[in-house]
Formats: structure tokens, sequence, C-alpha cells
């Protein structure tokens, strides 16, 4: 059944209103050579009935399904929901709310949204977190664009190899239009970033640096800090896996200026590659050069507490095309989503999970290395790691996935000379049985 809000009556009206006669009027800018004048070719219209039998039957093709099994990460996390989120989720007053463009109006999601700011900066150790940007790739771009801002007059960043490939692509799309010059570290036999090139760089606004690495790599954020801050840079920590700080260090903790990356792992499926949430924070003294908006706590003329939306000369009806709060909001959804995770775990309840993460993955690590692969690098790892085979793994991702168990994804494409080298990831997810199927078939 079509749903029509607006009657002849409100259409003409509103026709009326614009001066136009009909449909037809209303398109008279647009060429009729750019028109498409010929009927849709669409198929006849079905059912409900029909038509939810017709989505599961291509579900029914898919090449993964809910049911398999995936060990692959690579900045996409498969974790337990806890079933309290998509129930509280489902309440009207967060479902429907989208952005504050009228925040005396929307204490609800300020207040979701600040809780959300709250628990954010003290996951990633910062002074300061924003209310969320759109994902983690485009939070890179937006701080290294930030680090410049604060430097003013630098017109170079440099980011690690090691950082997640498509976060990399982003940030040269967002540079690519613009004066500002992007340089590549290399990372080292161990899987850490080579800050030795630094060595002689000059004008360098900001250095990006993700831990774990696009490898699983835990990278040694007190070594990068004091390397970027000497180099005169401001250090940009990414990550692609939150989890990982409820085991180790946060990076503000260590050191970092500005900390970004991908929050999809706190609450939200992978659906397919997004939604996202990118998680943006920093120290306090740069939190005007901050993008995005920033939620804060006060009172009314009452004494009772209310939110706002502060620091409003950051945005866009005040600073206009220097304004810093160029993202209105990510879909609120996903920050609600994340507040609730952090609220549903808590502190104690992070530590434990991001622990079984880690003794997952290790097990699988060393099963596979009793399987005959080898580690391509020494360098201590969380979640995720690379392998190499000496004989061809393309045969036994065909079995493995013949027992719906999706293992390895394959670094060649992203990496030169990488050929036969294999990126794994455990969560909680993954069950013995599964991490044994896939070393027992690595034997054979």
């Amino acid at each position: 059944m079509r749903y029509l809000p607006h009657t002849d009556e409100d259409i003409r009206t509103m026709f009326d209103a614009i001066g136009v006669k009909d449909f037809e009027d209303l398109f008279r800018t647009v060429p009729k050579s750019c028109r498409y004048d010929k009927e849709m070719a669409l198929p006849e219209p079905k059912t409900e009935w029909d038509l939810d039998k017709y989505m599961s039957e291509i579900q029914s093709m898919m090449g993964v399904t809910p049911e398999h099994n995936v060990l692959i990460g690579a900045g996409r996390y498969q974790h337990h929901i806890p079933s309290s989120i998509p129930y509280v989720l489902g309440r009207s007053e967060f479902l429907t709310a989208y952005t504050p463009y009228q925040p005396e109006m929307a204490q609800g999601t300020l207040q979701g949204l600040f809780e959300y700011q709250t628990l954010t900066a003290r996951l990633l150790g910062v002074d300061a977190a924003n209310a969320s940007m759109y994902d983690g790739a485009s939070a890179l771009a937006e701080a290294l664009l930030m680090g410049l801002r604060v430097a003013r007059k630098k017109k170079r960043v440099a980011m690690s190899a090691a950082i997640h490939p498509h976060f990399r692509e982003v940030v040269y799309t967002y540079f690519h239009p613009t004066e500002f010059e992007i340089i590549e570290l290399p990372f080292l036999e161990d899987g850490r970033t080579d800050f030795s090139a630094l060595a002689g760089e000059e004008g360098l606004a900001a250095v990006a640096v993700q831990s774990p690495n696009f490898f699983g790599v835990v990278e040694d954020m007190e070594a990068a800090a004091e390397a970027i801050h000497g180099a005169g840079a401001l250090y940009v920590a990414a990550f692609s896996e939150p989890m990982a700080f409820g085991m180790l260090k946060s990076p503000g903790s260590a050191g970092a200026d500005i900390v970004c990356g991908e929050g999809q792992s706190f609450g939200m499926p992978t659906s397919f590659g997004g939604p996202g949430l990118g998680m943006f924070g920093c120290k306090k003294k740069y939190i005007r050069n901050l993008p995005g908006r920033l939620v804060g706590e006060t009172t009314d003329l009452d004494g009772n507490r209310g939110y706002v939306l502060t620091l409003a000369t950051r945005e866009q009806h005040i600073r206009r095309e220097k304004a810093t709060s160029n993202i209105c909001s990510n879909q609120g959804i996903c920050t609600i989503t994340a507040a609730m995770y952090m609220a549903s775990l808590g502190g104690s309840g992070l530590r434990k999970l991001a622990k079984l993460n880690f003794d997952k993955s290790e097990y699988l690590k060393n099963g596979l290395q009793d399987a005959g692969g080898t580690l391509c690098f020494s360098s201590p790892t969380y979640n995720e790691f690379v392998v190499e085979f000496k004989d061809d793994f393309r045969p036994v991702q065909k079995r493995l996935l013949e027992q719906k168990i999706v293992a390895g994804l394959s670094l060649a494409k992203y990496y030169p000379g990488f050929d036969n080298r294999y990126l794994f990831c455990a969560t909680e997810t993954a069950s013995k049985d599964v991490l044994d199927t896939v070393i027992s078939e690595v034997k054979k």
C-alpha cells in the first residue's frame, strides 16, 4: 500500500505558493534531453507476504549469512550485542531522534549525547570528546585537518602505512583538492611504525598512528608520542577497535593530543559495512579546533539541570566558512547505541570482555603457528594478527567456507609483497570448536 501524506488539495496549495501549474511545470528547468521519458522497467507489485518470501530468497543467495562464523576483522568486528540495547533503543524517544537543531526542545537527545561524550572521554583518556562523527575513516581525516588548524602555517601531515588502508584512502580523498601534503611512515619488521623517518622532516602539523594497527600490532604509544612531539607535531592516535582500550592503556594517557577512531564494536552490527561511528576527542587546549558538536551541562534560571550545545562560536551560523563544527551529527542512533553499550558493560565488564577477546585471538594465533603458519610480526597483538603460509591458503579457505567459517583476509591487494599473508581475527563470538576447526583444516 502506498503512503501519500499529501492530498490533491495540499499539492495544489504548494504549487500555487511557488507559482507552478503542475508537476511537469515543476521540472521545466531540466532540459528534456536530460529526462527519462520511458516507463520504469519495474516488476509487478507484490503483496507483503510475497515480498518477504522474495527477500528471504535473496538472503539465501548471500555468500555469508548470519549463520556463518566470521574470523575477519579489518575494521569491522563481530561482537555480541546485549539484548537490552535494541530493546531500549527501540523506544520512540531514541529511535526518532536525529539531531538537536532546536537544543532547548531536545533535552533527552542532548543528555544522551552528553553521557556518550563523558564515557568516550574516559575510555580514550582525553579531556573532551565530541558528540561523534560519521565513521573512523572520516574522523581520521578531520583529525589531521584539525592538526593543520592548530599549527596554522604548517602545510604537511604524516600517517603510518600500518593505518587501515581504507582510512588512508579517505584521508587522501579529503586532502586531494587542498594544498596540504601527506607523507607516509613505513613500518618495521616487527609490525610497528618506523618513526626514524621523521628525522629531518620539517613543517609537520600532525602525525597519525593507529594502535592496534591494521595488522593487529600494538604500537609503543609512549615512544610514538616522544618521536612525534620531538618533530614538533601533534600526535593523532587512531583506532579501529575501541574494545582494546578495556585492556590496553588509553591513547590520551599515553601522550596523544587527538584521538579518533571507529566505534562500531560498541553495540552495532557489522551490517555489510555500515553505518559506523566516529569517536573523537582531544586535549582541552585544542577544544576550539575540535570538529563536530559539543554538548555541555548547565542550569536554567530556576537552578534546574539542563543541556546545551556549547562553544557555539564554532558553529556555522557564527563562523561561516571558518566553522570547525562542520558536522552537525552522526546518525544519532549510533551514538546513543555506543553510550548504552559502554554503560551496560561498565569499566569492569569492558576489561573482562577485552581480555576474553585477547585470549581467543591468542589461542587461534598459537594454534595456527603449531599448524605450520608463520607469524609475520613479532610485536604484541590484540584481536588480530597476520600469518603467512608456505602453501596456498585458498583451498583451506574454500573448505572452511563450506563449513560456514570465513577465515583469513588476504593482504596482497593492500601491501605489495604480502602474497600468502592473511589477517585473522577472533572475538568473543568465536567458539573454541570453530577455532579448532580452522586450526585442524590448516594442518591437513
